[in-house]
């Protein structure tokens, strides 16, 4: 399966997953940036999965609905209205095209129905976690986040972490302030401003 990470907006990722024919889409806020991507690899769209209902990840889920009717994977929350597959936590996913399978697990603190998608080695977490940092609490409380992190961080160290924003030199900026003498941020800081 192969996974690729688009830019999109000011500094979401939209995470598209593929067989070489068959695709899944993970919060797409702008749905000329996965149009653009499906057509360039010569894909068909199978699936859109919503981690939450905030517009920059489900921006797009119309324009492609229009496109081409696909499930729409989301949690219960009636924000989103475009959800035809109710997810929560403990749920399984398996889909066909392309042969996949996916374990939902319920994170809220960014919001209150926020989830995340564990599977093909990869955790897709929308605003829960981020490099160097996690998300905001818009609807939740810090224990409620503390305790979505601990369950993200029993999943393998092998676990590619696919974020919905690119955040590392901000999060990395604050994170100095409060950690000034951390010689292993400073060096994740370095690289960053490299890359």
């Amino acid at each position: 399966m192969h996974l690729v990470p688009l830019p999109a907006l000011a500094d979401n990722y939209i995470w598209l997953l593929h067989d070489g024919a068959d695709a899944l889409v993970v919060d797409p806020g702008d749905a000329d940036v996965v149009r653009g991507a499906v057509r360039e690899g010569g894909l068909t769209l199978r699936g859109i999965f919503l981690t939450h209902h905030h517009q920059d990840h489900v921006g797009g889920v119309a324009g492609l609905l229009a496109d081409r009717p696909v499930p729409v994977y989301a949690p219960d929350d009636e924000r989103i209205d475009s959800t035809t597959c109710v997810v929560g936590d403990g749920d399984i996913i398996e889909t066909r095209l392309p042969l996949a399978k996916f374990s939902v697990i319920g994170v809220a603190g960014h919001t209150r129905s926020h989830v995340a998608y564990f599977g093909e080695g990869a955790l897709f977490c929308g605003d829960t976690l981020f490099s160097l940092g996690c998300g905001r609490m818009f609807e939740g409380g810090p224990g409620q986040m503390l305790a979505a992190l601990d369950r993200l961080r029993r999943l393998p160290p092998t676990t590619q972490v696919c974020a919905g924003h690119e955040y590392t030199a901000a999060n990395g900026s604050f994170a100095d302030t409060v950690d000034p003498d951390n010689a292993a941020l400073r060096e994740r800081r370095r690289e960053v401003d490299q890359l």
